[in-house]
Formats: structure tokens, sequence, C-alpha cells
């Protein structure tokens, strides 16, 4: 998964949450709790601009000690780092298609951050492209 740093800043009464690494998500909440569930959220949002443009998701940083670190969801992980594979490869989704022996309309689900995507697809379309996802699991 993706886990990118933010900062929680208080202003005035409430707190506000920016990400270095994607400005684009940005959020408040009155308080420290409701802002960081806020942030989970700015930041899933803020991929749409990213997919929409087709720009290369940034990666996250290594925090520092006065941020917080807010995960991204799995699968929109998966996706994220589909959609950097294939902007790095310069593939289209035409192009991926015919790899996958599928259609080109299969290949732009496959890569819509609100069409709900098997981690296995995901998957099969790295590897048609000649990379692995590798899943770990390390402790909390």
């Amino acid at each position: 998964m993706l886990v990118y740093p933010a900062r929680l800043n208080k202003v005035g009464t409430g707190y506000v949450v920016s990400f270095r690494d994607i400005p684009e998500a940005l959020t408040e909440g009155r308080t420290k709790v409701e802002a960081l569930e806020m942030a989970a959220d700015a930041l899933a949002t803020a991929m749409d601009f990213y997919f929409e443009d087709r720009r290369q998701v940034p990666a996250p940083s290594r925090a520092r000690k006065d941020e917080v670190l807010i995960t991204l969801p799995t699968s929109l992980s998966a996706k994220v780092l589909l959609l950097n594979e294939m902007l790095k490869e310069g593939m289209s989704p035409s192009v991926l298609a015919r790899k996958l022996k599928t259609t080109p309309q299969s290949v732009t689900r496959i890569v819509d951050l609100h069409h709900p995507t098997k981690i296995d697809t995901i998957s099969a379309a790295l590897e048609a492209m000649g990379k692995k996802l590798v899943l770990t699991v390390a402790n909390a």
C-alpha cells in the first residue's frame, strides 16, 4: 500500500491537513480525529486528478517527524502503480488491451478509480507489461 506523509496544522478552532507529495489533497476538520479521517478521503479523491489527466502519481516521501502517515487503500494503491507503469512505459490502453487479449474499454475500466477491479486483474495487467505486483505482510 502507498502511505503518504501529511502535515496536521492547528488553524483557529480546527485542523488543516496537507500533503507535500500530493498538493491537490487538502482538507480540514474540527478535531484531530475528524481531520485525519478527512485526510484519507482527500488523498483518495486527489488521485482522480492524476488519473483524469493521465499524469504520474508522485511516490510517497519519507515522513518527517512532524508528519502523520495516511494510507491509500490497497485497491487504489495497485491502480496507482499500474497507471504509473503505463505512463513510464508510454503504454496506451489499446496496446495493453492487445497484450491482455481484451478490449481497450476493459483496460480503461481497470485504471478507473471508481470501477471495482480485482487485484488479480491489476496483477495480470502488470505482468502483461513485464512487471510483477508484489504484496507483503508487515507488523502494524
